[in-house]
This record gives structure tokens, C-alpha cells and sequence, in this order.
């Protein structure tokens, strides 16, 4: 990593996100034969790798947390462009696709991004240590918001089945891009050393040493490349949608396996840099990036949906079944046990882990 953030940009991040654009442009609105679709899902996973690079990039140049924000923010706004441009094409069948999404990607971040860091890391390590204050404070935002917009449309009674009514929509956006807006202003300027990675003597790590700084022009070049990158990810992911609706179909799954695999699509840039993360011994860094993509993920993408709603033809379904807010309640509990010691141990990270597969397990089959 040190060798590539010196080089600064390998000529393969360069290339592959003005081809995977080359390609969305003469991909976008055909039907795809099956060599094109094995053409452009290679192309997609390059294009995740580039993400990911020129993300690294940017954040080794603006340091943490700010850092842990941008790819977070970046592929949930992707995410966003790609479930209400899916919704539109969907008809009724993609009513419930952004209660899927979403629901999906805190599952993926708060199960197994972080089961998977908290492995590495301890194992690598013997233990991973954290600051329990800036992600008890993570945590605590992303169970509010989940909730509120998942939870709580399953109870009200205003509109039949698991929806809200417009007044009751309208709150859960705006408190959902309150609550958002909170937290960034509090990991970035109120308390922003809660969210900067700790030594294990419990000591703050405010300058990272593995690397040096990028130049400005290098990371606006990234930037502009990272942005590229996910106009190539979200625009072939598109391309490729049918044929994995048309094969889930085929195989007899539940619907809501879309979601999981846009969610894992989606989410997979910031999997590999919580990952490298990790490996670094810079967990606070990897469960800032996998609990701050799970709130701008709800934070983000509810409000969006609810504008999006108004023109959209079709309901609008947040409200989880049982089975999904039984696994949220766990994921809760077992999270704020994890958090509060401010280390864990290879435990933690195989709990959650079997948590993640038990919701793999009954997505496919409920």
C-alpha cells in the first residue's frame, strides 16, 4: 500500500474508469448477450478496485475522519441513484427494493464488515483495539435510524401495510438527514478524536506515518477518477440488473436477495479499504467506514426514496417482517456489547460474522 500511495495512481486506475464509462455508453438501454454481460462484469469489478484506490488516495490526503467519509458518502450516493433508477423501471415488484437495500447494507456493514475487521485484526494483532466512545456514538445513530425507518412503518397504522403516510414519511427524512448531519459535525469538528485511530495504550494516532501525503493535484485527479469509477459501477450495475433479476427469478429466490446483491455491489469499495484497514491495525478507521456507511446508507437514501416517492408510481414498503427486526435487535445488542470494552478478541468478530450468514441464510431462504 505504501508503494502504491507513493506512486500515487497505477496506470490501471487510470484506464479502467474511462473504459467501464466508454462502455456504460454503449451498453446503456440494450439488452446484453451473455459474452457483453461476462464483458462488463469484469469491467464493474475494476472498477470497484479503482474506487477503491483513488478513495484511499483521497483520504490519505485529508487525513481522519474526514477520509472515512468520503467513500462512504460517495458509493451511498451511488447507491441512491441506483435504487431509485431501479424503482422507476421496476413497477410494483420494486416497491419493497429500498427497505431490502438499505436493511441489507446494515447488515453487510454492522455484521460483516466489522465481524470481518475485528478478525483480522485480532488475529493478526491479538487483539483489536478502538475508541468505545466515537463508535458507541456510531452505533447508537445507526440503530435510531434503522428504527425509525424500518422498524416503526410495521407498527403505524395511519396507512395500511408496512408504510408510512406522507406526514409520517416526511418526518423519517427529515430526522434521518438531521441525525446524518449531527453525526459528520460531530466526528469532524465537535469531537472529531473519538474517531481517530488509537494505539494500543490507548494513545491518539493524529498523523498516519505508513505513507507519504499525496500532492493536492494528485488528489483532486483521484477524485475525479473515484467519481468516474462509481458512475461506471453504478451504470453497469444497471446494465447487468436484469440478468441477475432474471436468474434470482429462475432460481426460485425471494426478491429481496436484489437487495442484497446491489447492497454487496455497492458496498464492496469500502469492504476492501475497512479491510486493508484492518490489517494495519487501524480498526477505528475500519468501523468508521463500515458504521458511517451504514447511517449514510439510511441517512442518505430514506430522504432520497421519500423525494423520489412523490413521481414514483407504486407504494413505497420500509417496514421489515419479524424475521428482519429480530436479527436488527441482535445486531444492536451484540454491537453494544462489542463496542463497549474498546477491544475484542477473534470472538467478536466470528459472532458477528455467523450473524451476517444467519441473514445471508434467511434472505435466500426465508
Amino acid at each position: 500500500m505504501i508503494t502504491r500511495l507513493r506512486s500515487l495512481t497505477p496506470r490501471w486506475t487510470l484506464l479502467v474508469p474511462v473504459l467501464a464509462v466508454v462502455l456504460l455508453i454503449f451498453t446503456w438501454g440494450r439488452d446484453l448477450p451473455g459474452a457483453v454481460v461476462a464483458l462488463v462484469t469484469l469491467v464493474l469489478a475494476g472498477s470497484v478496485l479503482a474506487a477503491v484506490h483513488h478513495a484511499e488516495v483521497v483520504a490519505h490526503r485529508v487525513g481522519e475522519p474526514f477520509g472515512s467519509l468520503v467513500l462512504a458518502i460517495a458509493v451511498t450516493i451511488i447507491e441512491v441513484a441506483l435504487i431509485v433508477t431501479l424503482m422507476a423501471d421496476g413497477g410494483a415488484k420494486s416497491a419493497s427494493l429500498a427497505r431490502d437495500t438499505v436493511f441489507a447494507a446494515v447488515m453487510i456493514t454492522c455484521n460483516g464488515i466489522v465481524g470481518l475487521c475485528l478478525l483480522v485484526a485480532s488475529l493478526r494483532h491479538g487483539t483489536a483495539v478502538f475508541n468505545p466512545e466515537g463508535t458507541g456514538a456510531a452505533l447508537a445513530t445507526v440503530a435510531t435510524l434503522a428504527t425509525l425507518s424500518l422498524v416503526l412503518p410495521t407498527f403505524t397504522t395511519s396507512k395500511p401495510g408496512p408504510e408510512f403516510s406522507t406526514v409520517q414519511l416526511t418526518f423519517a427524512a427529515l430526522s434521518s438527514l438531521i441525525l446524518y448531519g449531527l453525526f459528520v459535525a460531530t466526528q469532524t469538528v465537535r469531537h472529531r478524536d473519538y474517531f481517530l485511530p488509537i494505539t494500543r495504550q490507548g494513545e491518539v494516532i493524529t498523523v498516519d506515518t505508513h505513507a507519504g501525503r499525496p500532492t493536492r493535484r494528485t488528489a483532486w485527479t483521484s477524485l475525479g477518477l473515484l467519481g468516474l469509477s462509481l458512475v461506471g459501477v453504478v451504470g453497469l450495475a444497471k446494465g447487468v440488473s436484469p440478468t441477475v433479476e432474471s436468474a434470482v427469478a429462475a432460481a426460485g429466490l425471494n426478491q429481496a436477495v436484489v437487495g442484497v446483491v446491489i447492497a454487496l455491489l455497492v458496498l464492496l469499495p469500502e469492504t476492501i479499504a475497512a479491510l486493508r484497514s484492518a490489517r494495519r491495525d487501524r480498526v477505528q478507521t475500519s468501523l468508521n467506514l463500515a458504521l458511517g456507511s451504514a447511517m449514510a446508507s439510511i441517512g442518505l437514501t430514506i430522504p432520497a426514496v421519500a423525494l423520489a416517492s412523490f413521481w414514483l408510481s407504486g407504494p413505497l414498503v420500509l417496514g421489515l417482517g419479524p424475521t428482519d427486526m429480530l436479527l436488527l435487535l441482535l445486531t444492536v445488542v451484540v454491537s453494544s456489547l462489542t463496542v463497549v470494552p474498546g477491544r475484542a478478541t477473534p470472538l467478536q468478530g466470528g459472532v458477528h460474522l455467523v450473524l451476517f450468514l444467519a441473514y445471508l441464510e434467511l434472505a435466500v431462504n426465508p
